[in-house]
């Protein structure tokens, strides 16, 4: 006699279980694979030349569906091929104590937090940030470009590892070699051609400190047309940097 009965199903608990423990099991090989790509890809650039960032990447494709050219203006070199007032000026502006520090500026992050809690009280905007060199060089070469605690955690991350693996002097490498200074112009070298048609070992102090002073918003500041706030900048970068602490 045939059996009308419905087949036996696997029970909701089962079912729930085995979906659990696939995610689960799939969210860990991502976790892993991730941190394995990082630290490779540390360990790779505390040697190589960065080739290209994300920043570079997505402006080009940017300017691809805007149907404008994609190109970009970006030369490597060594950072005893640098001006050491290149350096010096960086320090003075983005990150006083970054030899002394282990990539974050927990000072710096306090005195932030204090001025931006006074500008919101005040009905104004956010007005200080306190990311450091590390930090910076971190977003730039290995993150995607957008605000988020997400990527503020991951940045966080490959920070703690460009701290651990690279010197201060290869981080200030790579932050010279990769930071924009204008539309399409990225790396001091570039920047020094650009502006300057000359080498970044021939800079000036002058020349140097114009250049770090637009590093805020390398798009609307302007160093071929710099604005009073930006000669402002550079005059402050320039009264700071005999008091810069140089990285060994």
């Amino acid at each position: 006699m045939r059996d009308l009965r419905p087949p036996l199903r696997q029970s909701e608990p089962e079912n729930r279980f085995k979906w659990t423990h696939f995610f689960v099991s799939g969210l860990a090989v991502f976790v892993v694979g991730g941190l394995a790509a990082s630290v490779f890809s540390v360990v790779l650039y505390a040697w190589l030349p960065v080739p290209v960032t994300p920043l570079m990447l997505f402006k080009s494709v940017e300017a691809g569906f805007a149907g404008e050219r994609m190109s970009y203006e970006k030369d490597w070199v060594s950072l005893d091929k640098i001006q050491p007032q290149v350096i010096r000026a960086a320090i003075a502006s983005e990150d006083f104590r970054f030899v002394q520090h282990a990539g974050f500026d927990f000072e710096a992050i306090r005195k932030a937090i204090e001025t931006n809690k006074r500008a919101e009280r005040s009905g104004r905007k956010r007005v200080r940030g306190a990311s450091t060199i590390s930090q910076q060089t971190a977003k730039n070469v290995f993150l995607w470009p957008s605000r988020s605690w997400v990527r503020k955690g991951v940045e966080a991350w490959f920070t703690i590892l460009m701290e651990s693996v690279w010197s201060k002097r290869r981080i200030m490498e790579v932050y010279l070699n990769v930071i924009e200074f204008g539309p399409g112009v990225y790396g001091i070298e570039a920047a020094s051609r650009h502006y300057f048609k000359k080498p970044a070992a021939r800079l000036t102090s002058a020349e140097a400190a114009l250049l770090i002073a637009v590093l805020p918003n390398p798009i609307r500041f302007r160093v071929d047309r710099p604005s009073a706030y930006v000669r402002y900048r550079q005059s402050a970068i320039l009264r700071r940097m005999p008091y810069v602490e140089m990285p060994d």
